[in-house]
């Protein structure tokens, strides 16, 4: 009899859902459990008693069954909430499908605007705070051809941020092939 409670209460755990308002660009949660998920795998901002999430973080969340996403009194879908961010983000399926990649391979990826990329990455097993992130990552879909002073750029930032330069490739089928590119001394 107390294995079944215990499963009950398990079982109920694991259904309860974030409830995150979407208002203009930001998605944001007082929900404990969004404090409790930004404590297990760094999902969101702390931002004062709420968690920020980015819209990437918050599509994840939501095609992962673990957040309700709200806009005024409605819940959105994932196609609804997509069709949304593609409006506010340049590039943002092809950040989403490279962001989705690296979280299911088990790594943390944050924003990464202060470094002048879309993305830092966080060894496995490392969480923002405890440690500083390897990489910074550039998501690019592979019909998009980029000018050599601006590979030379974004070279130049990780170079001066100390972390290794990441390009995902995102292909037609939302595959994903990463290239790292490191200096060195002749």
């Amino acid at each position: 009899m107390a294995k079944n409670k215990e499963a009950k209460e398990e079982k109920t755990k694991k259904e309860i859902k974030i409830k995150a308002d979407f208002d203009a660009e930001i998605v944001l949660s007082r929900d404990n459990e969004a404090k409790n998920l930004y404590e297990q795998s760094r999902f969101g901002e702390l931002k004062e008693d709420k968690v920020q999430y980015s819209l990437v973080e918050a599509l994840y969340l939501l095609e992962k069954g673990k957040m309700d996403i709200v806009k005024g009194k409605k819940i959105l879908s994932s196609e609804e909430f997509t069709k949304k961010a593609n409006r506010l983000e340049p590039n943002f399926w092809v950040r989403y499908v490279v962001f989705k990649d690296m979280r299911n391979r088990g790594y943390i990826v944050k924003t990464a605007l202060k470094f002048g990329a879309d993305f830092r990455v966080y060894e496995r097993g490392v969480k923002p705070g405890e440690d500083h992130a390897k990489w910074i990552l550039y998501p690019i879909h592979e019909t998009y051809v980029m000018p050599l002073y601006e590979f030379a750029a974004k070279n130049r930032v990780a170079h001066s941020t100390r972390k290794r330069l990441l390009i995902g490739i995102v292909d037609e089928e939302s595959d994903v092939t990463y290239y790292t590119v490191a200096w060195t001394r002749p």
